[in-house]
This record gives structure tokens, sequence and C-alpha cells, in this order.
């Protein structure tokens, strides 16, 4: 309980709390982001609602930086070509950037031929980037694929229970022998359980870091102790201070896994916290 006291204490004490969390001008879209950094968010967040509803749900973050889960709700693999077409200009007509979509599975792709159809989905999106599973034992195909539809992939790491990428350092021994458009989808919460030093970790990925899932816990090494960002103890202050300190160019997406049904006001707060935080150190 101290250390979530001393966190929210941080913003006060800055004279940044009330700015984070106060409301925008009712005509400001977004609200930038105090020094230099993306904070975006990933729809996964927004899982149990429909498309209409999670983008007028982003609109209330006000962050324009969005990666798309691959849900049936929003952006299904099965959708067709022109489908898709249609779902893009849903979210380019709100005034949202889409910067990747995932986390994709592609564990189940033996060859090229089964992988290519996850790559013609992507080009028919427009996606600059796929946030993605793979395997050890399929990850050349799927360079292939990069090379030849010029799209990027961030592999995710997923904890103690991924077999194939359980920290960033595992995703990292196998990127940094591939294409340069091969990179990593750091998840701090999922590295922290599995015993990673966090602000290291991102140092260490460097140009590679080309994503991040962002989120909080009360105990390092609990899954189910998640809570609002700056209500835990993973270093976020320092993770920013080094993203600044290398100039990091992607986004920080607040993947936000509980309160499922009712996750607004968790987001709001959390985004609150993340902004006080960047407007502090910007300030120092």
């Amino acid at each position: 309980m101290r250390i979530r006291t001393t966190r929210r204490r941080f913003l006060g004490t800055a004279g940044i709390a009330g700015l984070a969390g106060a409301a925008p001008p009712a005509s400001a879209r977004i609200e930038p982001s105090p020094w230099g950094i993306k904070l975006g968010l990933a729809t996964y967040t927004f899982r149990n609602f429909e498309r209409p509803k999670v983008i007028e749900m982003i609109k209330q973050v006000r962050t324009p930086w969005i990666s798309i889960k691959n849900t049936e709700q929003q952006l299904s693999l099965d959708s067709r070509p022109s489908q898709l077409v249609e779902i893009r200009k849903q979210f380019d007509a709100a005034g949202l950037k889409v910067t990747s979509a995932g986390n994709i599975d592609m564990t189940k792709g033996n060859s090229v031929a089964d992988l290519r159809p996850i790559f013609e989905w992507a080009k028919a999106f427009g996606l600059p980037m796929m946030v993605c599973a793979p395997t050890h034992q399929n990850i050349g195909h799927v360079e292939r694929l990069v090379k030849e539809y010029n799209i990027r992939i961030a592999i995710h790491n997923h904890g103690p229970e991924d077999h194939n990428f359980p920290t960033p350092e595992s995703v990292l021994e196998v990127v940094r022998k591939l294409d340069e458009r091969c990179g990593l989808c750091l998840d701090i919460g999922h590295s922290a359980r599995a015993g990673v030093d966090l602000v290291k970790a991102v140092a260490g990925a460097g140009s590679r870091l080309f994503d991040m899932h962002v989120k909080d816990l009360a105990d390092a090494g609990a899954k189910d102790s998640q809570c609002d960002v700056g209500d835990g103890v993973l270093p976020l202050p320092g993770i920013f201070k080094q993203l600044k300190k290398m100039n990091y160019q992607g986004c920080v997406n607040l993947e936000y896994e509980i309160h499922a049904d009712d996750p607004m006001p968790g987001v709001q707060r959390s985004f609150s916290y993340m902004r006080g935080v960047l407007a502090g150190l910007a300030a120092a």
C-alpha cells in the first residue's frame, strides 16, 4: 500500500495530478503526449464491445494511436478484403491512427502457404505492423513473408506460460538474426512476471523495440494482481525515462485487461497517471 500511495503522490507533489485528470476542452479531439512519448491503446482493452462502441470509447480516451485486437467484434481475420476496406474507413474517419493489430496467433502456420492469408489480410487492411505470436519452428517462413509484403512484425512476449517467447530477451535472441523489420512488442506485465528488469529490458531491446503493451501489477509476480496503472509496482517513470533516452518512436499502448465489462474508469485513471508522470518528467 505504501508503494501505491507514493506513486500517486508523485503527481500531486509535481503539481500535475489535477492537470492530468482534468477534462480537456470539448473541442479537443486528442491530448498531446508530453515529452514526445506516444501513449496509445491496445483495443483488447475493449474486447467485450462492438466496433462502433469501441471507436466511441477510444475517442473518450483522447489518443489517436491504436493497436486493434483481431476479434470478431472489431477486426475479424475472416473478413473479406472489401469488408476490411470499409472497417478501415471507420477508424480513419474517427481520426484514429492504426499502428498495428494483434496479438495475432501464428503458431499453427507450418509453411509460407499456411501463413500467407494472414499477410494478405494485413495488406488488405493497410497494416504497417502486426503484433504476433509465431514459433521458433516457423519464424523463417514469417520472415520470408515480412520481406515479401513489407509489413513489420513485433513478436509479443507472453510470460512464464509462453513456451516460445516468454521474455523480451527470448524474442531478441531470434529477431536480431532476422530482417530489420522483425522486432519486439514488449509486454511489461508478462515480463515482470518472468522476473525481468523492465528498464534494462527496454534499453537492451534498442532499435528492435517496435511496440509496447503497458499495464500495472500490485504484485510483480502475480498475473491476477493487475490494477490501474499507477496503483501497482511496475516502474513506469523509469521506463519512460529510458524510452526518452533512446528516442523511442513506437507506441506505449495501454492494454487494460481487468473490468472487461466496464473498463473506462480504470482506463481513464491509467491514462491520467501516465500523462501526469510524463508531464512531470518534461517539467523536471
